[in-house]
């Protein structure tokens, strides 16, 4: 399964948002990483701007390059302002959804939970993080994993009401996706329209 390994804070730095959650590292030194990172005083360019943007929604859906712009064309064929469309079809994965019922702290976690079969789609076990999910759809935790301390351990942390697409069943551990979400719903602060010029050139 492709995804990126590499170190988090780094990332989170360069790009000056913390995409991999709350972050110690960011707090103290909010500038860029590199031997010049507190002294650059260059200009970032028009391209420079939407490259970033589009490297921030990817480093914080988890996905990778030829996958992002494999997005990006559904989302241009799509009906709908493409940028908008972009990002629904990025929450409505299932490991984004995952993540958003509050299975998984993270997107990563909620991504390992997919690929070791411990998540269901109405019923039936799904291991592809990838998998875009249909309004109606029902997204619930197996019966042999509702007692991972993981699981759990989220679960009893998180607030499963924040979602307005979302549908939380704390009985059965499981959610309903019940559309894709409005572009002012979506609290990640991405410029989609600056990805959407990146691509259009």
């Amino acid at each position: 399964m492709a995804r990126y390994t590499g170190p988090k804070s780094k990332i989170a730095r360069k790009l000056g948002a913390p995409i991999f959650g709350a972050d110690k590292v960011l707090s103290k030194k909010n500038y860029p990483p590199g031997q010049h990172g507190n002294n650059r005083r260059r200009k970032t360019s028009e391209y420079g701007i939407q490259l970033k943007e589009k490297q921030k929604a990817k480093y914080t859906y988890g996905v990778l390059e030829r996958q992002f712009r494999n997005l990006f064309e559904k989302a241009q064929r799509t009906k709908g302002v493409t940028g908008e469309v972009l990002l629904q079809l990025l929450e409505s994965r299932l490991d984004n959804v995952v993540y958003r019922l509050g299975i998984a702290k993270t997107r990563a976690a909620a991504r390992q939970l997919v690929s070791h079969r411990h998540i269901t789609v109405d019923g039936q076990v799904v291991n592809i993080p990838s998998y875009t999910l249909k309004p109606g759809q029902v997204v619930g935790v197996r019966e042999k994993a509702k007692s991972l301390e993981v699981i759990t351990d989220s679960l009893a942390g998180r607030s499963h009401s924040s979602y307005s697409w979302l549908e939380w069943n704390q009985a059965s551990l499981s959610g309903k996706f019940l559309s894709a979400p409005q572009r002012e719903d979506i609290p990640e602060e991405i410029k989609e329209q600056l990805i959407v010029e990146l691509y259009s050139k």
